[in-house]
């Protein structure tokens, strides 16, 4: 693959390990010390290149943005990584559910459900006391 078809693939993926902590620090608006305690309390933790620095992504950027929108909040460490473990699980259990959701949508077409049987009618009869 070449160099162009690697920038044009990882261009729009958000998950791409590219900026060195200098540049994520300015992208995030935060100092670069402060990224890496938050790798270290594992809040954010950005990708490494071969020579073990940090490079982070967009998506770690905006994960830094949010941990600073919480400690500005007033949330500490330890309630900030559990939400972020909380958001996590719920947005894959979101895309699992979307899935299944297509898989019984795949499979009422496939097999549409019959009709169900109807009942007779039967007449009501009311009876009045004293009648």
């Amino acid at each position: 693959m070449s160099d162009k078809e690697i920038s044009a693939n990882s261009e729009h993926d958000d998950d791409v390990a590219v900026y060195v902590i200098s540049i994520a620090a300015q992208l995030s608006g935060l100092h670069p010390q402060t990224l890496r305690q938050y790798d270290r309390l594992g809040l954010v933790s950005p990708g490494r290149a071969s020579g073990r620095g940090r490079r982070y992504s967009l998506r770690d950027i905006a994960l830094l943005r949010n941990v600073q929108r919480l400690v500005g909040e007033g949330i500490n460490h330890v309630g900030i990584k559990r939400i972020i473990d909380l958001e996590s699980a719920m947005a894959n259990m979101a895309l699992e559910v979307a899935k299944l959701r297509i898989e019984v949508d795949a499979l009422i077409e496939a097999n549409p459900p019959k009709a169900i049987a109807h009942r007779k009618k039967t007449q009501i009869i009311v009876y009045k006391d004293g009648e």
